[in-house]
């Protein structure tokens, strides 16, 4: 039976193999192997057939927006030299101008080229020299008039230019840094309107007093550009604006501590900056100096007594040091008063519980009366140091309750006199806390009156 079947399907196989290119007779079959070869055959002319794939790919146009331009300032420096030569020495069409070329110039790409040309003619090489291979103009602030006025002009110029096109406002800056690292490669008149510009430009706020950073290069100190160039940079900032303004803004960037760097190690000193800038008619920055230093030199004092109290220093050695900082300083009684009332309420740390730290602070203040006792030998000493305690027992609502025993206790330990502090009661007083204060005090100010009376009455009796 299952031979039967292989011939009737062996009969059928003319269908198949005629499909795949075979002649034959019903009775001629022919084997499997020829059968699978003629298939593969098909299976390979088909494929020739085929398209082959290529090896390049799609290829995409560049928007050209997306094309990185290289940078080239020659045709920007020649667009503007043009419009400032058109423009000439008037400086309200130069404002004019500039304002219109942003909207057409690539002002952020080449600001620094830009700045160049409008202070110095041209581009600047390395060192401040112009380039001898670009275009330059006559028309710049280095070849305009060398006064006040005119520089007034010119930083209007630069003023209107940054408020239109805010980008600018770094890029100025850094501008400027570059240009004072520059300073000996200008002449000394160039020097002289940049300084004056630089003034004018950091009294109405268009930089910040940062750049004074660049001026604290060894080079130009050495030689003494940086300070002369400053005296002409203060004398056009406070015309423009008073010592407050001036000493305001150094405060905001940290340079308040620094204008002592201006002059060399060796004349870095309070009394030559003093005697330099008086001289230079500056005694507005003098005495601003001065002030800064003392500064400085109270806040090293306060942290050094801080350091001795911590060590547990003998009373008597802490009290010679101090007297001889005092001297050093140039400090009076009662800003040294102050200064170790500081230190001997920060040389501990406070309890935080107000009917625990009152017993803690007299316990500590007995301990340092000797200290106090040492620099309040004048009344306004004793009134500085009152005053001082009525101000931190108000910023410390911890101590409010323990103003009156501390009071009490330097009397008797003969710091406070009697009479300061019925002066402090009577008129002298701050408005920190007034009513509280002098609520504590009432009953022992009482006292104290009927004890002067009583005194009085003696001395009367005894006469």
């Amino acid at each position: 039976m299952c031979i039967w079947r292989m011939r009737m399907r062996m009969t059928e196989a003319p269908f198949v193999f005629a499909s795949v290119g075979f002649s034959h007779t019903p009775h001629t079959l022919p084997s499997f192997t020829d059968a699978l070869s003629a298939s593969f055959r098909v299976s390979f002319m088909n494929n020739q057939k085929q398209q082959k794939p290529t090896l390049t790919g799609q290829r995409f146009k560049t928007r050209k927006r997306d094309e990185k331009e290289r940078f080239d300032p020659t045709q920007f420096q020649e667009s503007i030299v043009q419009g400032l030569n058109q423009t000439g020495t008037d400086l309200e069409a130069v404002a004019k101008f500039l304002d219109a070329s942003g909207a057409k110039l690539d002002y952020r790409r080449y600001a620094e080229t830009l700045f160049d040309i409008l202070v110095a003619g041209g581009m600047l090489a390395p060192g401040g020299t112009l380039s001898d291979d670009m275009t330059r103009t006559e028309f710049c602030l280095f070849t305009a008039q060398e006064d006040l006025e005119t520089m007034q002009a010119y930083a209007q110029v630069f003023h209107k230019l940054i408020r239109r096109y805010k980008y600018l406002e770094k890029g100025f800056e850094e501008e400027i840094k570059k240009l004072l690292l520059f300073l000996k490669g200008f002449t000394e008149s160039e020097r002289n309107k940049l300084a004056m510009l630089t003034g004018i430009l950091l009294a109405n706020g268009s930089i910040s007093a940062s750049i004074l950073s660049s001026l604290f290069n060894e080079n130009l100190v050495k030689e003494g550009v940086s300070a002369a160039f400053a005296v002409k940079l203060f004398k056009s900032w406070i015309s423009e604006k008073d010592i407050n303004s001036v000493s305001s803004s150094l405060r905001k960037v940290g340079m308040d501590n620094r204008l002592m760097e201006l002059f060399p190690a060796n004349k870095r000193s309070c009394e030559h900056f003093s005697k330099y800038f008086n001289e230079a008619g500056l005694k507005e920055i003098s005495d601003f100096a001065r002030n800064q230093q003392s500064i400085g030199a109270r806040k090293e004092l306060q942290k050094e007594l801080q350091e001795q109290m911590a060590r547990g220093d003998p009373i008597k050695e802490i009290i010679a040091y101090t007297r001889d900082e005092m001297k050093k300083a140039g400090l009076s009684e009662q800003a040294m008063i102050g200064i170790i009332w500081s230190s001997v309420m920060s040389s501990v740390e406070w309890n935080k519980k107000e009917e625990l730290v009152t017993e803690q602070a007299i316990k500590h203040l007995k301990q340092y009366s000797p200290l106090l006792k040492a620099f309040t030998s004048q009344g306004l000493s004793e009134l500085s140091l009152l005053l001082k305690i009525q101000e931190y027992c108000y910023d410390n609502i911890h101590f409010m309750k323990a103003f009156q025993k501390i009071v009490v206790l330097l009397y008797k330990a003969d710091v406070l006199s009697e009479e300061v502090i019925l002066k402090w009661y009577s008129e002298a007083h701050l408005a920190k806390g007034k009513s509280v204060f002098l609520e504590q005090m009432k009953k022992f100010v009482e006292w104290l009156k009927n004890a002067e009376e009583e005194s009085e009455s003696e001395e009367e009796e005894a006469d």
